[in-house]
């Protein structure tokens, strides 16, 4: 069997980051003086109006991709609302942004309402626990756009932060900290491969007997692993978006750690991560073995266990550690310039994986 790769399973990562910098020219020309940052970061960032330059509204908008399949070939959609939810709470978290309201949009050949409902009762059961408004959305029926029985979920999330108060990483200095937490799965991003190294096909009695395997490492079927929903890392960590010495947080989505984390690394700074400080959980080695994927593969695509990263002073990170009760201080940051992200996924034999690379 020849190897597996993003690309091969139908995602082609390097493609989509050059297309978004041939694109970024023609977004930016529409800025005007309130929105405050460039693109690249988790959210984008406009002055609030009436708000006297001191608050920003921050925006995200994301789907929770080909997670759907798995759902619609198990039956089970709840935790796919609730999935986009956090998804999209953690994008502001990184900001520094406290959400204020969600929206969502739902497409499918043809409309089947238990569906929507359950969808629509993970939505609003997240955004609740996060006193969040979900205040409308939109339902699409497009066939010949979308297969029956699939269907396509996304959301925007609107939240709030003090100008003074956000954090895009322009802090990050030599000698902070990188506090990773872990993740609950893969999260919202990588289900295309993951899919494609299960063998999974779209026939759905051959899919569901696959996804209904025990493995030997757990009690629980491929199933309900691969569906386990987002963690959303708002409530844990919100408590401490104020404290001087957080300089940068990264939520560890599609391109894994070297992407997301190069998203707010200033320039001649270099954060370096040692993989080999924590245990990548089961269900990641699980896929990389059945379909034989390169180990530097899996970390350009999955979270490999750290779904959110804070960096900051190291008296603060040790103390944050202490206070949450979990994560491993993972890495450092040094000088540099290019790379920016580097992680050393194994040391014997040495292999790096840079940002970039």
């Amino acid at each position: 069997m020849e190897p597996l790769s993003y690309a091969r399973s139908g995602v082609d990562l390097a493609r989509a980051k050059t297309l978004k910098e041939r694109i970024t020219r023609a977004v930016e020309s529409t800025f005007g003086p309130d929105v405050l940052r460039p693109l690249g970061f988790f959210g984008g960032f406009f002055a609030a109006p009436g708000g006297n330059g001191t608050l920003a509204l921050v925006a995200t908008i994301d789907s929770v991709g080909t997670k759907v399949l798995l759902a619609a070939t198990l039956g089970r959609h709840y935790g796919i609302g609730v999935d986009l939810v956090h998804h999209s709470a953690n994008d502001l978290l990184a900001c520094g942004a406290q959400p204020l309201f969600f929206l969502d949009y739902f497409a499918a050949a043809s409309l089947e309402e238990s569906i929507l409902e359950e969808l629509v009762h993970g939505m609003a059961d997240a955004c609740r626990a996060l006193h969040c408004s979900l205040i409308g959305g939109e339902t699409a029926q497009l066939p010949g756009i979308y297969q029956s029985g699939t269907y396509d979920l996304a959301g925007c999330m609107v939240g709030v932060v003090s100008t003074d108060r956000i954090i895009d990483g322009r802090h990050i200095t030599a000698g902070d900290l990188v506090l990773g937490l872990p993740s609950s799965g893969l999260h919202t991003n990588g289900y295309t491969l993951a899919r494609a190294c299960l063998g999974l096909t779209g026939e759905r009695e051959r899919d569901r007997q696959i996804l209904s395997e025990i493995p030997v490492w757990s009690q629980h079927s491929l199933g309900e692993l691969l569906l386990e929903p987002h963690r959303c890392y708002y409530p844990l960590l919100r408590a401490w978006l104020d404290h001087p010495g957080l300089h940068g947080l990264a939520h560890i989505t599609g391109g894994g750690l070297v992407e997301n984390i190069a998203r707010i690394v200033p320039q001649g700074r270099r954060v370096e991560i040692d993989a080999t400080r924590w245990t990548v959980p089961p269900l990641f080695l699980e896929l990389q073995q059945r379909g034989q994927v390169p180990l530097i593969e899996m970390y350009r695509v999955f979270n490999m266990g750290i779904g959110f990263v804070v960096i900051g002073e190291a008296p603060f990170i040790r103390e944050l550690q202490q206070a949450i009760g979990e994560g491993w201080i993972i890495g450092q940051v040094g000088e540099g310039d290019t790379p920016r992200v580097l992680v050393r996924v194994r040391t014997d034999p040495e292999l790096v994986l840079t940002s970039g690379s």
